[in-house]
């Protein structure tokens, strides 16, 4: 028994017993501090669908042996491009719109994703390193480039100067809320209850069932042998170099569609820096779900998922309550996103 328990401690891990613990400390103490422990708990499943594909972005980029993808940046920016172009083509049908946006985004994610994977197959065993640089590179590129587009709409540009794009664009005309509206339903009452966005949470989940038929398919499963043994899988007869790049392709394209799930599901997209640390989070989510820098599941991203944005949806607001003019609830974020990280990455022990 002692044995058996010692093994389940292992698999869990102390940084995520650490986690969970503080997340169902902070979900008792909701209630005495006069928090809506429902509408906390509707917050925290909003958050976990509207974050989940950008996260499930990182399976097949650990899987195909080039680690987490901190340049995730790269689908995420090609994601808000299509959706600015979607906006500027006038499209009415909310569906369309949404759908025009993440075909585009998912088109110019995945050149720029074959492209990232050519970079990483050159700088081999560097690429969390290299990632990290591109990831904050294409931001500040994308901040020249957001100042400079040719966009016309008045619902993207400035209305003095007329030119340079909006910080934050409104989506109420076009896709905003689309997923969550579909289907929603609210246990409880009315605005105080837990809603539940039908919609967002169902297509988050066949995005799961896709990658999931993928890694199970000639491919996925290639893909996986070239990141878990590359001497064997190219002796095998299979081109490593090729699932990497696959990898990091459907990782990027992921990305672009991934955030666009994300800005719908708050009404608007948000340009420029709002991006810089997603990467960051995304990585330090599926970390907690149970992955490592080799191996990385569904699984990992639906629990790690959970449990990252369920302590940004219930400990913050906790904490606000407790230190209402404290800058606690900021260090709180960065503990638990970088330090994640940092343990997980110490857990390599420097194997190549």
């Amino acid at each position: 028994m002692q044995e058996q328990l010692k093994k389940a401690y292992d698999n869990i891990g102390l940084p995520r017993l650490i986690i969970i613990s503080f997340f169902l400390l902070m979900l008792f103490l909701a209630a005495p501090l006069g928090l809506n422990v429902l509408s906390l708990l509707g917050d925290t499943l909003r958050r976990w669908a509207m974050y989940g594909v950008l996260v499930l972005a990182m399976v097949p980029a650990i899987q195909s042996g080039i680690g987490p993808n901190f340049a995730i940046s790269l689908g995420i920016v090609c994601g808000l491009l299509g959706a600015t172009i979607s906006i500027e083509l006038g499209i009415s049908n909310q569906w369309a719109a949404m759908g025009t946006a993440m075909l585009l985004g998912a088109i110019m994610a995945t050149v720029l994703g074959i492209l990232y994977g050519l970079l990483l197959n050159n700088v081999k065993g560097s690429e969390m390193t290299v990632s990290t640089y591109v990831g904050f590179s294409i931001i500040a590129f994308m901040n020249i480039l957001w100042l400079t587009l040719p966009f016309k709409d008045g619902n993207l540009i400035w209305p003095i100067g007329k030119v340079g794009m909006r910080n934050t664009i409104s989506l109420s005309e076009s896709f905003g809320l689309l997923l969550n509206n579909t289907w929603g339903f609210t246990i409880g009452k009315s605005g105080t209850g837990l809603y539940v966005p039908t919609g967002l949470i169902l297509f988050f989940l066949f995005a799961c069932v896709l990658m999931w038929l993928f890694m199970r398919s000639k491919t996925g499963i290639a893909l996986s042998a070239a990141g878990s043994s590359p001497a064997f899988t190219r002796a095998s007869g299979i081109n490593v170099n090729k699932m990497r790049i696959i990898g990091t392709a459907i990782s990027t394209a992921l990305g672009a569609v991934g955030i666009i799930a994300y800005a719908q599901s708050y009404g608007f997209l948000q340009l420029y820096n709002a991006p810089l640390w997603m990467g960051f989070h995304c990585v330090a989510a599926v970390l907690i779900g149970g992955a490592t820098t080799k191996r990385a599941s569904i699984a990992n991203v639906i629990i790690g998922t959970f449990l990252f944005q369920g302590i940004l949806a219930v400990a913050l607001p906790v904490v606000n309550q407790l230190l209402p003019e404290s800058n606690l609830p900021d260090v709180i974020r960065l503990i638990i996103s970088n330090g994640i990280i940092l343990y997980a990455i110490s857990k390599t022990k420097g194997d190549k």
